[in-house]
């Protein structure tokens, strides 16, 4: 396969929503770099959403069935033959030149990959997110979530976990930490990822002039309880896949904490399924677990949770509060 160095492949996994892909398909041919090629992974719609795609002239992979967000992506990348690839969220909105933003930046600095300011659909103040911060918990947040824009989101900077609401990689990043974890199917992929990006020293760059918009949760909802078994399941998994044992009281409080917040949503019962689920998938999850656990990882995990202390979320202060101390 011939591989085009230069050029980006647009990678869009799709479960239904037919009404977001035509807006998305006819951004992405607007941008000033639009995609040499657009993969739309179909996970099984059954409301026209693949069709809606073809007749907009991408490509359309059929999964056949709801595989999840991973495994998708995963397809979409594998056929992949550009030196660049844009995993796209079906409900994101692109600046003209989003695109064109992050290439430049991630190819001027030798970044692996990159991610620009994500504002909440139709704001041009309140953020949907930058980049993402993980604690000793194995939970994640992502910086400015649900926050007006401000001056320290304006900064490029150097990351190790971009979300792939509309992150652009190269695609021989992949060759070096894998591909995203299958198992996780949907909801902190994009987080064990970065991990393997920081255990494998593959820094990427935030761009905070690359802006896009995000409808987020369009596909389930934010406390749908398939979205807070996935998530609670996949807590336990990052933890068994990457932390030391060093790490446990901060998990156990923090995943307890995240299950008051579930609870307090109405999804106390999904989230005791995911813990149950994610505790009986425990020892394959660890049986991947390195004990060489690089410097570099207790460091960033440090730096994450710096950057956690000044939220005013009560999640974070309970957090905090009950888990003194700091990666070391």
């Amino acid at each position: 396969m011939t591989v085009a160095p230069d050029a980006v492949t647009a990678v869009v996994p799709v479960w239904n929503r037919r009404e977001l892909i035509a807006p998305l398909l006819r951004n992405l041919a607007e941008q000033t770099l639009p995609p040499a090629a657009v993969l739309v992974v179909d996970n099984g719609s059954a409301d026209g959403a693949a069709e809606a795609a073809e007749a907009e002239g991408a490509r359309v992979i059929r999964m056949g069935r709801n595989a999840g967000f991973a495994p998708a992506v995963n397809r979409g990348i594998r056929e992949c033959a550009t030196g660049w690839v844009a995993v796209l969220n079906n409900d994101v909105t692109l600046a003209p030149d989003y695109l064109e933003r992050l290439l430049g930046a991630a190819a001027g600095s030798d970044a692996w990959f990159a991610t620009g300011k994500i504002f909440a659909a139709g704001e041009d103040a309140i953020l949907d997110g930058t980049f993402d911060l993980v604690s000793r918990a194995g939970t994640a947040w992502r910086a400015g979530h649900g926050e007006p824009d401000a001056p320290e989101f304006s900064t490029r900077r150097p990351i190790y976990s971009a979300p792939w609401t509309a992150a652009l990689f190269r695609t021989a990043l992949f060759a070096k930490t894998g591909l995203l974890e299958e198992s996780f199917q949907s909801y902190l992929e994009d987080v064990e990822f970065g991990i393997r990006c920081v255990r494998s020293g593959c820094a990427g760059v935030y761009v905070p002039e690359a802006v896009a918009w995000h409808l987020g949760s369009a596909t389930l909802g934010s406390w749908h309880p398939d979205t807070v078994r996935r998530i609670s399941r996949n807590q336990v998994w990052l933890v068994a896949r990457h932390f030391s044992a060093r790490y446990a009281w901060a998990a156990i409080a923090g995943q307890f904490l995240w299950g008051c917040v579930a609870l307090r949503h109405g999804a106390g019962g999904a989230w005791l399924r995911g813990k149950w689920e994610g505790l009986r998938g425990w020892r394959a999850a660890r049986s991947t677990y390195s004990p060489m656990v690089p410097p570099a990882l207790d460091d960033w995990l440090r730096k994450n949770e710096s950057h956690l202390r000044s939220s005013r979320l009560w999640y974070w202060r309970l957090y905090f509060l009950l888990t003194p101390g700091e990666a070391k």
